[in-house]
């Protein structure tokens, strides 16, 4: 961690400090149609009103504000929404519907308050806005600084994905390297339980300070730029934040149906045979998955970038996914953004003017290989072209596993910032690869694949990234206990920056850079706790060195059956699943939660890093230690503390014992067992069991209801695979629950589909500790409804 951002880098040349902020006075300001331009006696500062929550801040101490077309923000704010602008001696305040934007004439520090005038976030008064001349990797810069005040009881979420960074989830207190490389990334958006967020946009390395003069501030500072520019956005509740933030930059599409099964993948499938086998060995054992991954070097001994299966292995890829697709399971091939020399696409781009300098070391040949210039458009076009003609479009490949997008060049970042890119210098735009990388993807996709959903699984991520049909993966984590319980509050904070979908690789990808031994007690053991943790992430996936799928001899026959239940249980939840999914698209909704998305007022969840939200009824605590392979281990309690929040019930899920919240619970967790409550009140849907995602339709539909309190929940459904739900072809069921009425009214669906159910059977149970308990189906429901589309008023 760099303790200053420009003493960090050890070819800093001169470092001038331009004058004292607290001197950049307000001289005059004029109001125009999207806001308020400020005169300063030192610079210029423009407030933006985008929406009656949003509002962009942007300061800068050269005389004009120097063209930055925005990589993050995609909004065009075409409709500028009512606001006022009045002054007194002292401000300039600025209103809007919802919001009080406050500049002071002394420091032109920004405050803003609700229209009760309650301050929500205030810029420090004497250093709130700065930029400060330096000289980085023997680049001119200005490092960009904006610093704000943080009351003590202050709780700060999100910045990104940092997969070994195994501290507190809160950032409230300590600090964090925004510099996307191997192993860490970026994503400069920041959620508070004061019910704002905030958003830089800024695409330099960068550092989040969060404990500044005593735990009273937090500062973010770039090491480049012409300008401050952050946005503030008010919620104040989390869901709020994080919809208004994805109308800024972008809303998440949807994923087919099918990429929310389990992901068989493993370092590595070397054969079009070992491919087929694994199918093989899934379907004949009856064991639900829905896509099989073909990982790196399937071009050996061809170089990287050659974009050739090699034959030999591979007689016939397209044959080989015809197979995988005749069982109803798709699959995902790994194409990276880096090509040899030599190779035809590698002539290919470099002639054509695509290449930058950075070269990755790789680490199977130590050749050097280069990547391509993803922010160039006509580099990004060629390098689909090249792709999709040899691999993707040629085999019919379902996925795109997007791997080594930092660009990763080891620990020589100044190479980095030294590097040009078409639309700039490489120091201005270390963190955007991967954000352009998979814009160009995305985008290509979606007119050479019209009517297939597009996935793609990505190491990397920056702001804005979520509208390129992206999952974030926590990158090459180890085997290990400590990188599994590190991977929790990843996963929560990476969700709470905005970008909905996050997986893991269940088991960790490496020890020491070999395969571990799995059939170890140790090894079994942290592959089943982590396995029902995938389970109940955004994204279910298995990757990593050593065979770990779920019918390997490996495991034993209680770990075979542990993980067999916990695949079922993700595939009866398919109905919960997917419409959460839509939820995500169509209202900007996250499914891995931090608690502060629902609990922002209890101050006991503040600093919690292994328990979340799973969607709208679960809360999910894993297991994160060891209980059953050290010595000891016949000693060892097989429970772990849970917090249960407060203002609501739960249910236990595996029980249905009821708990009140607000209290701290010894949970029963025996290996077979992960910790799972259900808030009073929430709707559950559960289908039949499944062998694949689409493999039948979710009829008869069990619909668990968690009594105690009132509650709603809306199905989804649609053709699972199709872009068509752009133009309104789904359909949706909502089921509201009142608890004082013992009654479910089930409403009258809305819309249609191709191949949609027009009859349906629901069975109804109220859970209780007899009956809608754990992963089995209930026997006898307490009613079953015949359902044909119209409303329908059920008493209990």
């Amino acid at each position: 961690m760099r303790n200053k951002l420009f003493f960090s880098v050890l070819s800093i040349a001169f470092l001038i400090a331009l004058p004292n902020l607290a001197k950049a006075s307000v001289t005059s300001f004029t109001k125009e149609h999207d806001g308020v331009l400020f005169t300063l006696d030192n610079g210029l500062l423009k407030v933006k009103v985008c929406t009656d929550n949003v509002v962009e801040v942007k300061y800068t101490e050269l005389p004009v504000f120097m063209n930055k077309p925005s990589l993050v923000v995609t909004n065009e704010w075409k409709t500028i929404p009512t606001f006022t602008v009045a002054e007194n001696d002292n401000e300039i305040i600025i209103t809007t519907a919802k919001l009080h934007v406050i500049v002071s004439k002394k420091t032109n520090s920004v405050k803003y308050t609700d229209l009760n005038d309650k301050v929500i976030l205030s810029e420090d008064d004497s250093q709130s806005k700065s930029m400060t001349s330096a000289t980085i990797a023997g680049i001119d810069v200005y490092n960009c600084t904006s610093e704000f005040k943080s009351p003590l009881d202050e709780s700060l979420y999100g910045l990104g994905c940092h997969p070994e960074d195994s501290l507190s989830i809160n950032y409230k207190g300590r600090n964090q390297d925004m510099a996307i490389k191997y192993m860490t990334g970026a994503i400069p958006v920041l959620l508070s339980t004061k019910g704002y967020g905030l958003l830089w946009d800024n695409y330099s390395a960068s550092d989040f300070y969060g404990a500044e003069d005593g735990n009273t501030k937090f500062k973010y500072v770039s090491e480049s730029g012409n300008m401050v520019d952050y946005y503030f956005i008010y919620g104040p509740s989390f869901d709020n934040i994080i919809a208004s933030y994805r109308n800024a930059t972008g809303n998440a599409p949807m994923f087919p149906k099918w990429s929310f099964g389990l992901f068989q993948s493993q370092d590595r499938y070397k054969s079009q045979a070992e491919i087929l086998s694994v199918k093989d060995k899934y379907r004949n054992n009856k064991i639900p998955v829905d896509c099989i991954v073909q990982d790196w070097f399937y071009w050996e001994p061809n170089v990287i970038g050659s974009h050739v299966m090699y034959p030999e292995r591979y007689p016939d890829p397209k044959a080989m996914v015809d197979e995988l697709h005749k069982s109803h399971i798709h699959g995902m091939i790994s194409i990276w953004p880096v090509f040899s020399k030599g190779t035809i696409p590698y002539n290919q781009m470099s002639h054509s003017g695509g290449m930058t300098d950075i070269l990755w070391d790789n680490a199977m040949t130590h050749m050097l290989d280069s990547y391509y210039d993803a922010h160039s458009a006509q580099a990004r076009q060629l390098y689909w072209k090249q792709a999709y003609d040899s691999l993707v479009g040629r085999y019919d490949w379902d996925a795109w596993w997007v791997d080594q997008c930092e660009p990763d060049n080891g620990n020589n970042l100044d190479l980095r910032r030294q590097s040009h890119f078409a639309i700039g210098r490489g120091i201005d735009y270390m963190n955007t690869y991967s954000l352009m990388h998979s814009t160009g993807l995305y985008d290509n996709w979606r007119k050479d694949f019209p009517n297939k959903r597009a996935f793609f699984l990505i190491r990397q991520a920056f702001a804005g990234q979520q509208r390129n049909a992206t999952t974030l993966w926590s990158s090459d984590i180890s085997c290990t206990w400590k990188a599994y319980k590190a991977q929790i509050p990843q996963g929560i904070n990476a969700c709470t920056s905005g970008m909905p979908y996050w997986t893991s690789d269940i088991g960790g990808y490496h020890l020491n850079w070999l395969s571990p031994d799995w059939t170890t007690p140790t090894n079994r053991e942290l592959f089943t706790r982590w396995f029902q943790f995938g389970a109940f992430s955004p994204i279910f996936r298995i990757h990593g060195k050593g065979e770990r799928a779920l019918f390997s001899d490996n495991w034993d026959v209680k770990t075979k059956a542990i993980l067999l239940n916990y695949d079922n249980l993700r595939y009866r939840l398919m109905p919960y699943i997917y419409s959460l999914s839509w939820k995500i698209t169509n209202e900007g909704y996250t499914i891995m939660r931090s608690l502060a998305f629902d609990f922002r007022n209890d101050p006991a969840i503040k600093s919690i890093p292994d328990e979340y939200m799973f969607g709208t009824a679960f809360l999910v605590s894993p297991v994160t230690e060891r209980m059953y392979s050290l010595p000891n281990s016949k000693n060892i309690k097989k429970t772990r503390k849970v917090y249960l929040p407060k203002s609501t019930l739960w249910l236990d899920f595996w029980t249905g014992k009821k708990y009140e919240g607000g209290q701290t619970i010894d949970a029963s967790a025996p290996i077979e067992t992960l910790p799972l409550y259900i808030k009073a009140g929430s709707i559950v849907p559960m289908g039949p069991y499944l062998q694949y995602a689409t493999e039948k339709p979710a009829n008869p539909l069990e619909l668990r209801i968690y009594p105690y309190a009132n509650g709603s929940f809306t199905l989804y459904e649609d053709e699972n695979n199709t872009y068509d739900y752009e133009k309104g072809v789904f359909a949706t069921i909502s089921f509201k629950w009142n608890d004082t009425k013992h009654e479910l009214i089930i409403d009258k669906r809305q819309g249609s589909f191709p191949g949609m159910l027009n009859d349906r059977t629901f069975k109804i149970i109220i859970v209780n500790a007899t009956k809608g308990t754990g992963v089995e189906m209930t026997k006898n429901p307490d009613k079953t409804v015949q359902y044909d589309g119209n409303e329908q008023v059920i008493q209990f």
